[in-house]
């Protein structure tokens, strides 16, 4: 119905405040269930990512040395053994001092350090380095040549942990929730 030339309004359009109130509940109740998971689901994809990292240099290091018939370093970057969290560099020790030598060695390959706030730890065997030799076994800076690595995303957190462990004949393979303690 037309009254002088405007548009009666039969109903009226939009929200009441009540309607509005429940949607901004319903959708806080979904956001405090759904932000959680979601969380845990990028920790959890990090932790994947950063292991996938190690396994894929460790791959590397033992194809180049078997490819190349020589022995292939993978050496930590960093000052304090045992810990890798800050990358690591996969050479050609030419010099055999079992350090990098810019303008010396060969650098295959260098990974930057892990993501922030995540660790990766490793026992006295592959304190400094793991090297490959053109068998494909591996050696390490310990006196043994098996050992794992820890990777691990809060202190204590061992239940979502990535263990990488790298058996006698040089081949890694990574578990979950494995590490027994988290730094």
């Amino acid at each position: 119905m037309v009254m002088g030339g405007l548009k009666k309004s039969c109903g009226a359009k939009g929200f009441t405040l009540i309607e509005l109130m429940i949607t901004i509940s319903i959708a806080g109740i979904v956001m405090s269930v759904g932000v959680p998971s979601f969380s845990q689901a990028i920790k959890s994809s990090r932790l994947t990512s950063n292991a996938n990292a190690l396994i894929v240099s460790l791959n590397f290091a033992r194809s180049e040395a078997v490819k190349r018939k020589v022995k292939v370093f993978v050496r930590r970057k960093g000052s304090t053994s045992q810990h890798w969290d800050n990358g690591w560099d996969i050479f050609i020790d030419l010099n055999a001092n079992q350090v990098f030598n810019d303008g010396t060695d060969t650098l295959l390959r260098t990974f930057s350090a892990i993501s922030e706030g995540y660790t990766l730890r490793t026992g006295g065997n592959y304190a400094d380095w793991i090297a490959y030799l053109p068998t494909g076994f591996n050696d390490g800076s310990g006196s043994a040549n098996h050992d794992s690595f820890g990777l691990c995303a809060e202190t204590g957190d061992t239940e979502n942990s990535r263990k990488i462990s790298v058996n006698k004949i040089g081949r890694p393979r990574v578990s979950t929730g494995d590490v027994t303690t988290c730094p």
